[in-house]
C-alpha cells in the first residue's frame, strides 16, 4: 500500500513528476469490482517455488483476471502455467494502463530497499529509489533519460 509510482507527465511546467498511488487506487478498484459480492477463494496445492497459489471469484468474475486486465496487479512469474494470466498482463502493460502507464520499481526490488514502508510514507523517498533502481517493471518511456537523478525536496 505505501509504494508510490509516478506519472511519466510533468506536474505542470517544471519537471518535477507528479505521484501516483498505486496501491491506494488498486485497492479502490478491487472494492468496486466486488462490491456486495461473496468472495470464494480456493487454494491449489504449492508451486515449484513453494509459494501458495490459489484463486479467487466474486460472483463470476475471477479477481485476478480483473485485476491484471486493468494493470492494478502482476503476474509473479511469466509461465504457460499461467498464460491466460500473462496474456492480460501483457494487454494491461501495451495499453498502459494502472500501474504500467507509470515509473514504478518492481515491488520486489521495493520491498528490499525501503526503509519507511508506513502508510504516511512521502512519494519523495520512492523518487529517490527510482533514481536508483535495478529495473522497472514499467514499459520503457522515451523520455525515461530525460528523469532527473535525484530530488531531496
Amino acid at each position: 500500500m505505501p509504494q508510490w509510482a509516478f506519472d511519466p507527465r510533468p506536474l505542470g511546467d517544471g519537471s518535477v513528476l507528479k505521484p501516483v498511488p498505486c496501491g491506494p487506487l488498486s485497492k479502490a478498484w478491487l472494492k468496486w469490482l466486488i462490491g456486495d459480492s461473496q468472495v470464494v477463494c480456493g487454494i491449489a496445492p504449492y508451486a515449484s517455488d513453494g509459494a501458495l497459489t490459489g484463486r479467487c471469484i466474486a460472483g463470476s468474475r475471477d479477481l485476478a483476471l480483473d485485476m491484471l486486465r486493468v494493470g492494478w496487479a502482476r503476474v509473479k512469474a511469466l509461465s504457460p502455467a499461467n498464460s491466460k494470466y500473462s496474456r492480460w498482463q501483457r494487454y494491461a502493460m501495451s495499453a498502459r494502463r494502472g500501474m504500467w502507464a507509470t515509473y514504478v520499481i518492481d515491488p520486489e526490488e521495493w520491498r528490499a530497499k525501503a526503509v519507511d514502508r508506513t502508510l504516511t510514507r512521502r512519494p519523495i523517498a520512492d523518487f529517490n529509489l527510482l533514481a536508483e533502481h535495478e529495473h522497472e517493471i514499467s514499459p520503457p518511456f522515451l523520455d525515461a533519460g530525460k528523469r532527473p537523478a535525484r530530488f531531496d525536496r
